[in-house]
C-alpha cells in the first residue's frame, strides 16, 4: 500500500504545481521527442536503402561476370584466358551449390535501342536476355499475361515481356498482349549464321506479358522498367551470335550465406573451366549496402547523442525541481515523520514523484517524437528530391527504450533529493520556517 500512497501523493504534488511541473518535464519531453525523431529519420534512410536493393533483386544476390583485366600488385593486368561463362554454368550452379536458391543468366543492353510497336509508336529502351527463373528469383510479379517459359528458352521463341515504362510508351493504356514489337539490332551485330551485319534491321517479337513497375535504382540510376525481357537463347541466336553469358546473377538463401555461396560458385566454375576462376569477377550487392548501413549507424549515433544531451538537461531540471520541492515541503516531511512515517516512506514518496514526472514527460515526448519524425520525413522529401517518399520508421522497441530511459533518469536524478528528504529528522524538519 506504501507505493500506492506514494504515487497518489506524487500526482497530487504535480497537480498543485502544474506550470512548474510542465516546465520541468519540458527537457524530458524535448529529449525523448528528439531521440525518436532522429532514430525515425535514420531508420527511414535505412529502409530506403533496403527498398532500393529490392528493386534490383535484393541484398542476397551477387553477380558473376567475365572480366578482361585483373588487379595484380596495384596494377591492371590483361587476362589471357579464353574461358567464358555459358548457360550450362548457370544450370550447374543451381544444381551443385547448396546455399544458392536461384541463378539466372543475363545478357544486357541497357538502352538506346529503337523499339517500335505495330501501331507506329516507338521508344528508345534496352533489352535483357533471361531464362524462365528470372521473375521468381527477382520476386517480380507479372502484371498482365505470363513470363517467359522453359519452352520459350528451349525453342528460342521470339516472345518478350515488357517493363512498365516500355509498355506505357508503346501502347499507353491499351493491353500489349499479343501485339508485335520490332527491336532494331543495328550495325555491328552478328546474325544467326555468324555473319557480321553492316546495316540496321529489326527483329519481331510477340508480347506475352508485362511487369509490375519497379522504379529506378537510386544507387545505380538504372530502371528495369525500361527493358524488354527476351529468352536468353533468342538473344544469343538473333543478337549476339554466340553462346556466351556475360553475367550470371546468383541468389543465396539469405544475406548471411552470400560469402559461402560465392565460394561454392567459384568451386563450380573451377571444375567446369579447367581449374580456372581468374577470368571471372564477383560483385556482392550486400557489400555496398553494408557500407551504407555503417554510415547510417554513424549518423544515427551522432544525431541520437546530440538529442541525448536534451535528456541529460531534462534530468538536471528534474533534480533541481525536486530539491526545491524538498525545501518547500520540509515541514510536511517533519509532520509525516512525527506521525510515524519511516525514512523509506519519505524516500519512496519523492523518488516516485520524480519517476512519475519523467514517465509522463516521456509519454508526451513519444507522441511528439512520432509527429516530429513524420514532419522531418516530409521535409526531407522536399529537400532531397531524389526520393518520392522518405519513411518515418519508429519501432515499438525504441518507444519502450525511450520511456525506460525517462524512468531511469527519474530514478537517477530524483534519488539524491529523495535521500535528502528522507534523512531529515522530525525535530529539524518541524523547526523549518
Amino acid at each position: 500500500m506504501r507505493i500506492v500512497e506514494a504515487v497518489s501523493v506524487g500526482i497530487s504534488a504535480m497537480r498543485s504545481n502544474k506550470m512548474r511541473s510542465l516546465l520541468t518535464m519540458l527537457g524530458i519531453i524535448i529529449g525523448v521527442a528528439s531521440v525518436l525523431a532522429m532514430i525515425a529519420i535514420g531508420d527511414g534512410a535505412k529502409e530506403i536503402v533496403r527498398q532500393d536493393a529490392q528493386k534490383l533483386g535484393g541484398a542476397n544476390q551477387f553477380f558473376v561476370f567475365r572480366s578482361s583485366y585483373k588487379r595484380v600488385n596495384n596494377r591492371w593486368v590483361r587476362i589471357r584466358s579464353n574461358e567464358y561463362l555459358k548457360y550450362e554454368d548457370v544450370l550447374a550452379i543451381e544444381a551443385e551449390c547448396p546455399t544458392v536458391s536461384a541463378a539466372t543468366p543475363q545478357i544486357w543492353n541497357w538502352g538506346g535501342v529503337l523499339i517500335q510497336a505495330s501501331g507506329g509508336s516507338e521508344v528508345r529502351a534496352g533489352w535483357n536476355g533471361v531464362d524462365a527463373t528470372y521473375n521468381t528469383a527477382m520476386d517480380w510479379d507479372v502484371k498482365d499475361g505470363r513470363f517467359i517459359s522453359g519452352e520459350d528458352v528451349k525453342n528460342a521463341s521470339k516472345v518478350c515481356v515488357l517493363g512498365g515504362e516500355v509498355a506505357t510508351a508503346l501502347f499507353g493504356d491499351k493491353s500489349p498482349l499479343g501485339q508485335e514489337i520490332k527491336i532494331a539490332r543495328g550495325s555491328g551485330y552478328y546474325n544467326r549464321w555468324g555473319q557480321k551485319e553492316g546495316r540496321r534491321y529489326t527483329e519481331r517479337f510477340t508480347v506475352v506479358g508485362t511487369f509490375v513497375p519497379r522504379g529506378t535504382s537510386l544507387r545505380f540510376g538504372v530502371s528495369f522498367d525500361n527493358l524488354v525481357f527476351i529468352p536468353v537463347s533468342t538473344i544469343q541466336e538473333r543478337f549476339t551470335g554466340n553462346d556466351q553469358i556475360p553475367n550470371i546473377t546468383v541468389y543465396a538463401h539469405t544475406v548471411k550465406e552470400v560469402p559461402k555461396a560465392v565460394e561454392e560458385v567459384k568451386t563450380v566454375i573451377r571444375k567446369r573451366h579447367r581449374n580456372q576462376d581468374d577470368f571471372i569477377e564477383i560483385f556482392e550487392m550486400h557489400a555496398g549496402m553494408a557500407q551504407l548501413d555503417k554510415i547510417s549507424k554513424i549518423i544515427k549515433i551522432t544525431l541520437g547523442s546530440i538529442a541525448g544531451f536534451s535528456l541529460l538537461v531534462g534530468g538536471i531540471g528534474i533534480m533541481n525541481m525536486m530539491l526545491v520541492a524538498v525545501t518547500e515541503r520540509t515541514r510536511e516531511i517533519g509532520l509525516r515523520k512525527a506521525l510515524g512515517a519511516k525514512s523509506l516512506d519519505i524516500l519512496l514518496q519523492f523518488l516516485i514523484e520524480s519517476v512519475i514526472m519523467c514517465g509522463v514527460g516521456g509519454a508526451i515526448g513519444v507522441g511528439l517524437g512520432i509527429l516530429a519524425g513524420e514532419g522531418m520525413a516530409l521535409l526531407a522529401v522536399n529537400i532531397v528530391k531524389i526520393v518520392p517518399e522518405w519513411p518515418s520508421v519508429i519501432s515499438l522497441e525504441w518507444i519502450l527504450i525511450s520511456v525506460s530511459v525517462s524512468a531511469i533518469i527519474g530514478i537517477s536524478f530524483g534519488l539524491y533529493p529523495a535521500i535528502k528528504a528522507s534523512s531529515l529528522t522530525p525535530i529539524e524538519a518541524l523547526r523549518k520556517d
